[in-house]
């Protein structure tokens, strides 16, 4: 046999090879899961109860998981199968795109995100963040030293090459956000939405929790770490639903000319209510946030006993400085009567813990509203009346 001849033939004895070893595969993961096997696969479920960002179904030794904004029935859905490692499926189903889990290495996208990680104690997990303003946590503090964890730029400017360099499994994202998640699609990582700030309801909210526990492998602790959140949710929101009088609260500051707050179908507006308070715009039909004037806010809020406020404030933060931002909010009765409710996000870790212990907010605000429901030694964790 000539050379040409040998180096064509082997060339091609070097593709069926290739060709065979690709076709078998196809065949292996074309294998049908075993009943038993099937069974033994997501073993502790998922149902979640009060967040309506996410939906999970359970079939065949796989697990469909359906995402939609809370807030928009019509939005875009997006949809997943979740898929145990080292499991082979028959066929998948149409329209959702299949994630290996447990995921091993995760990027978070906001500080909602990474307080679930928080929560279940899976920070070695999260190999990228965008931001570590307000940061907190000393375990990633500490991983961030050490190079475990990455900062990947912020949203509309993020570092391809981080993110291609920690090699996440999968990309945490708030697609209804600024986004700039256009450039990431090129890297080829799954993006999948992380909705929790989407909620409109504090259990809602924490629930999430239970999401980030699906896609971790640690369903258990996830529901166990939930349904404690709940039962003290709930057992303080039973305390407050008794109250007889309940005082109008407002929120936000003015920004540039605007004031911002939030809608009456908020998950802030809810925390009040549960809190045993009406906030000032309880009829609100929105959702999210809503921009007004000095004189609608002064209009509706000019006698309310409280008002809530959370900024990043390097200093003391006093009615005195409040006065000076603007000399006319000393006219809101809350102002007179030492009635603001404050949150301080450079002392307290407002982001990444705030969304997975509602239970805590809602104590807060208890705490000031109705003091006598608490006892008198409770330490506020992130509201309390400003001195």
């Amino acid at each position: 046999m000539g050379t040409m001849k040998k180096i064509v033939y082997v060339g091609l004895v070097g593709l069926m090879l290739v060709t065979a070893a690709c076709q078998s595969k196809k065949r292996q993961s074309a294998a049908t899961v075993s009943s038993q096997d099937a069974e033994a696969m997501f073993v502790e479920k998922i149902q979640p109860q009060y967040a309506e960002g996410f939906q999970v179904k359970y079939e065949n030794g796989i697990c469909l998981l359906d995402i939609q904004d809370p807030q928009k029935a019509e939005s875009q859905s997006f949809h997943y199968v979740l898929i145990p490692k080292g499991t082979e499926v028959e066929k998948l189903p149409e329209g959702y795109t299949p994630i290996e889990v447990p995921v091993k290495c995760v990027i978070c996208m906001t500080s909602l995100q990474l307080s679930n990680f928080i929560k279940l104690d899976e920070m070695e997990r999260v190999v990228g963040i965008t931001s570590t303003r307000h940061l907190f946590n000393e375990e990633m503090k500490r991983r961030l030293k050490e190079g475990l964890t990455h900062k990947i730029g912020i949203e509309g400017n993020f570092d391809n090459e981080v993110i291609m360099g920690v090699n996440p499994d999968v990309i945490l994202i708030s697609p209804f956000k600024r986004g700039g998640y256009d450039a990431l699609k090129d890297v080829g990582i799954p993006l999948i939405p992380h909705l929790g700030y989407k909620e409109m309801t504090p259990l809602g909210q924490a629930e999430w929790v239970k999401f980030v526990g699906l896609m971790t492998g640690t369903e258990k602790k996830a529901n166990s770490s939930f349904a404690e959140i709940e039962k003290k949710y709930n057992t303080l929101k039973q305390q407050a639903s008794e109250i007889k009088e309940r005082p109008v609260v407002f929120s936000g500051e003015l920004r540039g000319g605007n004031w911002y707050a939030v809608g009456g179908k908020s998950f802030l507006a809810q925390l009040f209510k549960d809190a045993g308070a009406d906030y000032f715009l309880k009829d609100n039909e929105d959702s999210g946030g809503v921009t007004l004037d000095f004189e609608t806010v002064y209009l509706q809020a000019a006698e309310a006993k409280y008002w809530r406020i959370v900024n990043s404030y390097q200093g003391t933060y006093s009615y005195d400085v409040l006065k000076e931002d603007d000399i006319r909010y000393a006219d809101f009765r809350a102002f007179k009567e030492k009635g603001v409710v404050y949150c301080n996000m450079r002392e307290k870790p407002f982001y990444e813990s705030m969304p997975v212990e509602p239970e805590k907010i809602l104590a807060d605000l208890i705490k000031a509203f109705h003091p006598e429901l608490l006892p008198t030694d409770y330490e506020p964790a992130y509201y309390e009346l400003l001195k």
